[in-house]
């Protein structure tokens, strides 16, 4: 079996870290502001300015720092568990673990066998809602968008296009066309930021 489906967009050098850092530098330098789940209830924080006592169509939006640490920390936990168990898997077969080229080289090229464990976890990481799933990354690529923009509608298109470099940066790592999880992921994240703007416009439609 193959684990190169647990790569975030499924790459771990994209998704929650790659793709999401592209984000978190743009926004923390305007704003001063990343295979665990996100938790709704930390979701978008709106803070209305002093305006609103005149206008309250106008808002300030804050960027919510706690949940942005919160996914950052949470998504480096599991990419390093990931990583350590692509260096498990890479001594147990004789390879030499060199440089981070050299892990995804190794996930690459698919020439690999794992234990019946390693496969069962794997399987279970990258199921439709396991972390590393299609579901799962693309809620958290979104919501930490949401996050370091506090919501803003005005960032959607800029945190879209830090996610489309990140994506791109980790093609480029990869060496090649990332797994069918990676495509899949970006198309459900392109989708979601799709509906987000549609609903910052007031034209979402209920399914």
């Amino acid at each position: 079996m193959s684990v190169n489906g647990i790569t975030c967009c499924g790459s771990p050098s994209c998704g929650t870290t790659c793709c999401t850092s592209e984000a978190k530098a743009k926004t923390e330098t305007k704003a001063s502001a990343v295979t665990g789940n996100t938790n709704a209830q930390s979701g978008v924080v709106y803070e209305p300015s002093a305006a609103n006592t005149v206008d309250s169509s106008k808002k300030t939006y804050k960027p919510n720092t706690e949940l942005v640490n919160k996914l950052k920390a949470d998504a480096e936990a599991r990419t390093q568990q990931m990583r350590n168990l692509v260096e498990q898997l890479m001594r147990g077969q004789g390879k030499a673990i060199g440089t981070a080229d050299d892990m995804w080289s190794f996930l690459r090229n698919g020439d690999f066998t794992v234990d019946a464990q390693t496969k069962a976890q794997a399987q279970a990481d990258i199921a439709e809602d396991g972390y590393w799933g299609v579901n799962q990354t693309s809620d958290r690529i979104v919501e930490f968008a949401k996050a370091l923009t506090g919501g803003n509608p005005d960032k959607i298109e800029e945190m879209r296009a830090a996610f489309q470099k990140g994506f791109d940066q980790a093609t480029k790592t990869w060496g090649g066309k990332l797994p069918d999880i990676s495509q899949k992921t970006y198309e459900a994240t392109m989708k979601k930021f799709d509906d987000w703007a549609a609903e910052a416009q007031g034209t979402a439609t209920i399914a």
